[in-house]
């Protein structure tokens, strides 16, 4: 049987991930902080440990071996080569959560390919997640993980996740704007985003992790929407108008705020043969639940 270990696998699309393992037969073990209790009862193991504390990372792992690890919860260059030091010798392959923000804004209507963030040939400068912003960070983590592991590794680059349990609330954030007919700041209504369900990205991370695949790879919904579709759809579950404010900078609040278009290609995702959902087919429903969940809270 196939032991994968979940480092972050207790919220949002992390119990997706290991709800997907645990239907493909894998046994699956947990390892976190101890701090959100998790929905899967005795299906899965559990190791109670702090991700920043390689001294405690060490200790947890000392006496361990698996065929996949599946990391969450990586930010930079420092905690990446941390991690490389713990499981060196003791897994196969290394499955890497990173981010469309190795890419910087832009990528025109086709989309950024894997291509255009290259990090076998990026410079590694080795430091905390508190030295870079968040791209900066994923992509330090990358240069470190495919510089140095010396176990395989595939660096799954997600846009921005969507689902019902999404604990960061950024589309909840545009509905409660439209319901509450408070301002939205937005730079460009035309600017086209692309998203991933929590399901989908779950299941993806499930399924390249027990492939041959390595290197860094996309994953995002089939299709996109303009900012100005996506306040649509949300004008049509509500039953009010959106208030926008045109602004003249990306308000750090108004967390889908682009400037300019910005999507990645899944075409390599699917030529090694992974389905992707089409995103138009399921986010209006989405949107539906959200308000709901939002309305009864």
């Amino acid at each position: 049987m196939t032991k994968a270990l979940v480092l972050g696998g207790t919220r949002f699309f992390g119990v997706q991930l290991v709800e997907s393992l645990l239907q493909q037969g894998v046994e699956v073990t947990v390892a976190s902080r101890g701090n959100v209790e998790d929905p899967f009862g005795d299906k899965v193991s559990r190791i109670k440990v702090d991700r920043l504390d390689v001294g405690d990372m060490q200790k947890n792992f000392v006496h361990t071996d698996w065929d996949i690890v599946f990391d969450q919860i990586c930010y930079s260059s420092q905690e990446a080569i941390d991690t490389i030091d713990v499981f060196a010798g003791k897994t196969k392959k290394y499955v890497f959560t990173s981010s469309k923000s190795v890419y910087e804004l832009g990528g025109g209507e086709q989309g950024f390919i894997e291509e255009y963030f290259n990090p076998f040939e990026y410079n590694l400068n080795i430091g905390p997640k508190e030295d870079f912003s968040y791209g900066e960070g994923k992509r330090q983590a990358e240069v470190a993980f495919f510089s140095r592991a010396p176990f395989p590794v595939v660096a799954v680059r997600f846009p921005i996740v969507i689902g019902i349990n999404d604990y960061t609330d950024r589309l909840n954030y545009y509905i409660k704007k439209v319901r509450d007919q408070a301002d939205i700041h937005l730079v460009n209504l035309e600017a086209a985003i692309d998203f991933i369900s929590e399901e989908e990205a779950g299941d993806f991370l499930a399924w390249v992790g027990q492939s041959d695949f390595e290197g860094p790879i996309n994953a995002t919904s089939n299709g996109n929407v303009k900012i100005g579709e996506l306040l649509a759809y949300i004008e049509e579950k509500v039953g009010k108008s959106a208030i926008v404010v045109a602004d003249t900078k990306e308000e750090s609040d108004s967390p889908y705020n682009i400037s300019k278009t910005w999507l990645i290609s899944n075409e390599k995702a699917e030529r090694q043969g992974y389905e992707f959902r089409e995103l138009k087919e399921y986010l209006p429903s989405l949107i539906e639940e959200a308000l709901i969940k939002i309305n009864t809270k």
